[in-house]
């Protein structure tokens, strides 16, 4: 049937629109949405788990060697066997060298080492060469300044060395300035003259049976004092020429005389078995004083063999 116009128009029928097509999506929003676990509450497979499994694998193996009894038992006999090569080598250097002992002769400080200096330049103002010792045992040298170190002797002779190694190029005798080549000849010269002095003394001792508390190092620290004349006379030659260096080697000769022989004394005691040398008792102070003055003159002939060839 038609139904009458009063004048309205008739509008057409509006449909809903449809919803939007998850086609057109690009991406989907995933970053709030939490893995899917299915109804055992199990992550299902679409992600994967293999990593952590075989970090946990990997930590699982690493737990299992630790308590492994035999791992253990390699581990503590490879530790047994590294402590046993330590103290096979600490025995072997104990033999000849004593740790304990090497420490006593470089305990040292800077109070003892310029008191020192200054007995060895100027040792005829001294009055006490009396080594003082504590229940028996000699203090060590930064309590007492008559006690021989080794401290003195090794850097005055890396000094010496270095100073040898220079002079030709202070002389401008050789180019460049410092010459590494004559650090090796001075280096094994010096220690050549240490070692030879060092045997000569202890078989002096050892073949007149002067028995003394002379040990090795007290003989290599007397004889190492000398680098300090040896360094003193150098200079006084390169900044004043040759006059310079006979005038220092004159006082360093003597200084060290004087200080080898004040300390020696205190140091050798004389004690000879008659029928070995077929003298009476009145012979040990002669031996002694043989000894004591024979190092004390042996050392400005070394002195100078060390040194006349580094001042033209």
């Amino acid at each position: 049937m038609d139904l009458p116009h009063h004048g309205y128009r008739a509008s057409k029928s509006r449909g809903r629109s449809a919803p939007p097509n998850t086609d057109s999506v690009l991406f989907d929003d995933t970053s709030s949405a939490a893995p899917a676990m299915n109804s055992q509450g199990y992550y299902t497979p679409g992600y994967n788990m293999e990593a952590p499994a075989s970090d946990m694998q990997g930590g699982a193996a690493v737990n299992n060697l630790f308590t492994d009894p035999m791992a253990n038992a390699a581990v503590m006999y490879g530790s047994s066997l590294a402590n046993q090569g330590k103290d096979m080598v600490n025995k072997e250097i104990s033999r000849y060298m004593s740790m304990n002992k090497l420490k006593y002769f470089f305990a040292v400080d800077t109070r003892y080492v310029m008191k020192k200096l200054l007995i060895l330049m100027f040792p005829y103002t001294h009055q006490d060469w009396e080594v003082r010792y504590h229940r028996d045992t000699p203090l060590p040298p930064r309590q007492d300044v008559n006690a021989p170190d080794l401290y003195i002797p090794t850097m005055a002779f890396i000094t010496y060395i270095l100073l040898a190694g220079m002079a030709p190029g202070i002389q401008k005798r050789v180019v460049p300035p410092f010459s590494p080549e004559v650090l090796g000849l001075c280096a094994s010269t010096a220690l050549v003259w240490v070692i030879i002095e060092v045997l000569v003394m202890l078989l002096s001792l050892y073949l007149l049976t002067v028995h003394s508390d002379l040990s090795t190092f007290d003989l290599i620290a007397y004889s190492g004092y000398k680098y300090v004349g040896m360094i003193f006379t150098v200079l006084c030659g390169l900044l004043f020429g040759s006059d310079g260096y006979f005038v220092a080697l004159a006082w360093s000769s003597c200084a060290l005389m004087f200080f080898i022989v004040r300390s020696l004394k205190m140091k050798i005691l004389p004690s000879l078995s008659s029928d070995s040398m077929g003298t009476g008792s009145s012979a040990k102070p002669q031996f002694r004083l043989y000894i004591t003055v024979a190092t004390a003159v042996f050392q400005p002939i070394i002195i100078y063999w060390l040194t006349s060839h580094l001042v033209r």
